[in-house]
Formats: C-alpha cells, sequence, structure tokens
C-alpha cells in the first residue's frame, strides 16, 4: 500500500487522514515499499531501530545485525512514514519512537511486531520538531527539541509519555535546538537537561534554508530538569561551529559534542574540527585531523567539518564524518587517534563497549578493532540510505 507523503505545512484533516492510513499499514503485516514483511529474528542476533530512505521513500524499522554465521544486515520489520524521521529512542517496552526530521511535524510510537497502530501525534500550531527526543529517568515525560515557528527562538516541549500530549515548554535560550541529553544529578537535587543549541538561523518560509550565518550563536545550556530554569551556557570561541549531537563517555563526566561547520570559505569549513568535549565547566574543541590523514574523497587531508553523529567509545570518541567516507576515533581528552574508512559513515550505536557504525552498502561491528566484523547489507537494504541514527532495540519477540 503506497501513500502520498505530505508536504509541510498540511492541515489537520490531512494529517488525520495520513494517520489512518499508516495504522491500516501497520494491520497489514507493516508491509513496507519492498514487499518484505515481518520476519523473526535470527537467534543470538543484535536488533538496532533505524530510519532510511528507498526509492524516495521513508521507513522507520528494526534490523538484525546477525552472528558470523549470517553477517548480513537485514530488516525484520519496518514501518512507512509521511517524511524523513532523524532521532529515535527505544524505550525498555520494546517500542520504538521517533521524530521528524526539522522542521518536523510528527512524532510517532511504534510497537515493531506487534498489530497494535502506530501512535501518531502531530505537533501543535506555530511549533516544528527539531529532530530529537528524550524520555525522563522514570519513562513518564517526553522531552522534544522544537522551534516556535514565529519569533524563531527554540524551545523544548514537555510531553506525557502516553498520550504525547503537550505539558509545558522550556526556552532553550537559543535557536536551531538539536540534541538533549541528561546531566547526572548532583547531591539530592533533580538531574538537569542539557540542549545543544545549534545556533544556525533559518526561515519559517523556508524550512531548512540557512541565512544570516554570520549572526550564528550556537551553544550547550544546562535546564533544571524539573522546571527548564537556565543553569548555565557555554559557547566555544568560534562562532561558525555548530554543535548538534552529544554523548557521555563510559564515566559520564565529559560530554562529546559533534560539531558542523558553517564558515563562509569552503577551505575553513574542511579544516574545521568535528568534536568539542564540556568537562561541566569549560567547552572546548578537540584535536583538528593532522595533515598526514588521507580520506577516500580528498587529497586536501580534512574532515570536511562535518560531524554526524557521536558516541563513547572504550578509549574515548567515535564521530562519523560521512563527507570523509569513514569514522574519526578520539582519545578521552580529544586527541586524534585515526580515521576508520567505511562509505557514507553515519549512524552510531554503542553495544557491549563495542561501537556499530552503518554505511551506506556495508556496516561495521567494533570498529576499534585492528579488523572490524564487515556486515554486507541485503537485498532488502539496496539502495536504502540510512539516516544519522540508529539505536539498540531490546526486541521483537515471537
Amino acid at each position: 500500500m503506497a501513500f502520498l507523503r505530505p508536504s509541510l505545512p498540511i492541515s489537520r484533516r490531512q494529517a488525520l487522514a495520513w494517520g489512518a492510513g499508516a495504522a491500516g499499514l501497520c494491520m497489514a503485516q507493516l508491509t513496507y515499499a519492498s514487499g518484505h514483511k515481518h520476519r523473526r529474528p535470527i537467534p543470538g542476533t543484535l536488533q538496532l531501530a533505524a530510519a532510511w530512505e528507498q526509492t524516495g521513500g521513508f521507513h522507520l524499522g528494526v534490523l538484525a545485525v546477525p552472528a558470523a554465521t549470517a553477517p548480513t544486515l537485514q530488516v525484520l520489520t519496518a514501518l512507512e512514514l509521511p517524511t524523513r524521521a532523524h532521532g529515535m529512542i527505544a524505550p525498555p517496552d520494546g517500542s520504538v519512537l521517533a521524530v521528524a526530521r526539522r522542521p518536523g511535524d510528527w512524532l510517532v510510537r511504534w510497537q515493531p511486531g506487534n498489530a497494535q497502530a502506530p501512535q501518531w501525534h502531530w505537533i501543535e500550531p506555530a511549533r516544528a520538531f527539531n529532530g530529537h527526543v528524550l524520555a525522563s529517568p522514570d519513562g513518564q515525560r517526553l522531552y522534544t527539541t522544537e522551534t516556535d515557528l514565529e519569533t524563531g527562538a527554540s524551545l523544548v516541549g514537555v510531553r506525557d509519555a502516553r498520550s504525547l500530549e503537550k505539558l509545558d515548554e522550556w526556552p532553550t535560550h537559543g535557536v536551531d535546538a538539536h540534541e538533549l541529553i541528561w546531566d547526572s544529578p548532583q547531591g539530592n537535587a533533580p538531574a538537569s537537561l542539557i540542549v545543544a543549541n545549534g545556533g544556525v538561523p533559518t526561515s519559517a518560509d523556508t524550512g531548512r534554508s540557512k541565512r544570516d550565518l554570520h549572526t550564528m550563536d550556537s551553544s550547550l545550556v544546562r535546564l533544571q530538569g524539573d522546571s527548564g530554569a537556565l543553569l548555565g551556557q557555554w559557547r566555544l570561541s568560534d562562532q561558525r561551529l555548530s554543535l548538534r549531537h552529544l554523548a557521555w563517555n563510559t564515566q559520564r563526566n565529559v560530554l562529546g559534542i559533534a560539531l558542523q561547520a558553517e564558515h563562509d570559505q569552503e577551505s575553513e569549513r574542511s579544516m574545521a574540527p568535528v568534536l568539542a568535549l564540556f568537562d561541566g565547566q569549560a567547552l572546548h574543541t578537540g584535536a583538528l585531523a593532522p595533515l598526514n590523514t588521507v580520506t577516500a574523497t580528498t587529497d586536501s587531508h580534512n574532515l570536511h567539518g562535518y560531524g554526524g553523529s557521536i558516541a563513547a567509545t572504550r578509549h574515548g570518541w567515535a564521530v562519523s564524518c560521512p563527507r570523509a567516507q569513514g569514522v574519526a576515533h578520539f582519545g578521552i581528552q580529544g586527541q586524534w587517534q585515526g580515521l576508520v574508512p567505511l562509505p557514507e559513515a553515519c549512524a552510531l550505536a554503542v553495544y557491549n563497549t563495542q561501537v556499530w557504525a552503518a554505511g551506506r552498502r556495508h556496516s561495521l561491528q567494533d570498529i576499534l578493532a585492528s579488523t572490524p566484523l564487515l556486515h554486507p547489507h541485503s537485498a532488502a537494504l539496496a539502495q536504502v540510505r540510512l539516516d544519522n541514527h540508529w539505536v539498540v532495540h531490546s526486541g521483537i519477540s515471537g
């Protein structure tokens, strides 16, 4: 069954109609564009929730990364989406929550492998989702980064985890808010929320089109976790570096941030750092790739100033660099360690201290191993372009 993907913005009536169609898709055994239906996982496999684009359609699904006896990356089940997804989380109950890429208008809760219809939520008027969602420590609330389309200011939407309805919204004290993450509580104080304001000005009329980059103001903010009160704000000295994606180190005392450069000159963008570190007091960039770093797409020895995603490793940090065709890895203090080649590398996930990286035609297991295990993509993933993120899923039963 095929659906027209609505363009932004869409009317509430159109949204409800599309949601009803999507529910029918779920009840029809979750058949997706290539005709594959829900499949039982191979015993002993790792499952990853991911989003992708294929032949002009957009999908959310669960992929199986099998043991060495069946090394291909396979699709277990998938759901068609109205537009491109971005960030997602996989709660312990086996569901997947995904949010539309900015400027987005939908949030969905899906139970993979279950005949229950997906739960769609369409954002309130004059608001747009910015691509990321986070659950509260107790699972009772959801937090989404959003933009006020009338003012351009960014917000954290506080939502009921069951209904997905908004309960409150807090300013992020910036624009272009992107990923958000919990900080560890200090003493008896509640956990605080750290938000990356990307700082890139856009217009509600043009969606993602950037404007007035000379006014960029990217920042990292810490908000009180129960009220949204501002507890601190930090900036890099280079205002053209946009703070985007976040990951704690294994000790949860240093936060890694993937950067995307927005300099006017291509030469400046190409040589810009892709990693910043925050120790709770100060924010600074990690090391640049050395001049003898040869990438698959360039002779100028750079990472193109674009960090797609970030994950903590056993020894520091991994930052995917799709424009450099690989995954950069750094030491715990941000020192350069090397580049692991992987065409169109972007999505990263950590499982049992191993970093799994998704590429265009194959994915890598344990990128820091002397010989990472390569998983070719199955025929169902032919011509698929996996999105920035994937997360470990608790598994489809039965």
